[in-house]
């Protein structure tokens, strides 16, 4: 991973949090603002973004207009990939009740929602993955698909996988989308347009299951066949997935820490001790440290 990849995220996470008090404005000064710095930077700085936009910053308050902005941050990094694949991607800014990303090209159409989570969380459910409502969202679209980190995808069982295959809607990882537009940098937009309607497609062919490795069998192999022998990208975002996930642990563990001794340092020794045990710092620092990548990006068919 570039040495500069942690520079550029602080630099993003502090943009975000520079709020003017309009959410409309704030959301569309981040898509020009990233806009901006991809046609300056190149594709290699988004990359970068998908590497890290799956880790909402600690140090925002829960359910602040910071954390509702790096929201539509993720979804906006979505849409600027798509645009790199060569779809026609748009950010729906305003309504609710639909995708946050609409994209299309010649041959297929699609709706879809980039999902970020901070480290500590320690409980997601399958409502978090808004399968279910995907489908509904994807209207007259051929396919609707959900983005997520990989570390926070279910590595056994979950519902949301058999939910997926059986509503056709889509679930991949930032990693998943970091490797097509490598490979859209190495070959060209129409290479990377048929591995995600590859991908995409391959949820259909599917056997209804909750396994994970069932499901991420059909995502992998329909990633590999359209690699070809560009294999190497996969292998390289594999490796950078790795890195990127150190990255994000060392930004969350930071301020953790940080509020940890913060805390520590106030008066009155039982009320720091209640305080401690009642903010859950502790625990949440124990459960970044543990989080791992898991197996599912080394997940293959069998020969």
């Amino acid at each position: 991973m570039n040495p500069e990849a942690e520079k550029h995220r602080a630099y993003w996470v502090a943009e975000l949090a520079k709020l003017s008090g309009s959410f409309s404005d704030d959301s569309t000064k981040l898509e020009d603002e990233l806009r901006s710095e991809v046609s300056r930077d190149g594709l290699e700085s988004l990359v970068q973004h998908l590497h890290l936009c799956g880790a909402i910053p600690e140090q925002y308050e829960h359910d602040s207009s910071a954390e509702k902005l790096y929201s539509k941050y993720t979804d906006a990094v979505v849409s600027e990939t798509l645009s790199a694949i060569g779809l026609s991607s748009s950010l729906i800014l305003t309504r609710a009740d639909a995708a946050d990303v609409q994209a299309n090209c010649s041959d297929f159409s699609l709706v879809a929602d980039a999902k970020a989570f901070r480290l500590s969380r320690t409980a997601k459910n399958q409502k978090d993955f808004k399968v279910q409502a995907m489908d509904g969202w994807r209207g007259g679209r051929d396919y609707a698909m959900v983005i997520c980190p990989i570390y926070q995808l279910p590595g056994q069982t979950s519902q949301i996988y058999q939910q997926a295959i059986a509503r056709n809607v889509c679930i991949l990882s930032y990693t998943h989308l970091a490797t097509l537009l490598r490979l859209v940098m190495r070959r060209s937009t129409s290479v990377g347009k048929k591995g995600l309607h590859a991908m995409l497609k391959s949820v259909s062919l599917l056997h209804p299951s909750k396994s994970a490795t069932d499901y991420w069998v059909g995502i992998n192999q329909a990633l590999l066949k359209s690699l070809g022998s560009n294999v190497d990208l996969w292998t390289d975002e594999k490796t950078a997935s790795f890195e990127a996930l150190e990255i994000a642990k060392k930004e969350s563990l930071t301020f953790l820490r940080f509020e940890l001794d913060r805390l520590l340092r106030l008066s009155h020794k039982q009320a720091i001790e209640e305080l401690v045990r009642s903010s859950g710092i502790s625990s949440r620092i124990r459960f970044v440290e543990n989080i791992e990548i898991g197996q599912l990006l080394n997940v293959t068919p069998n020969e």
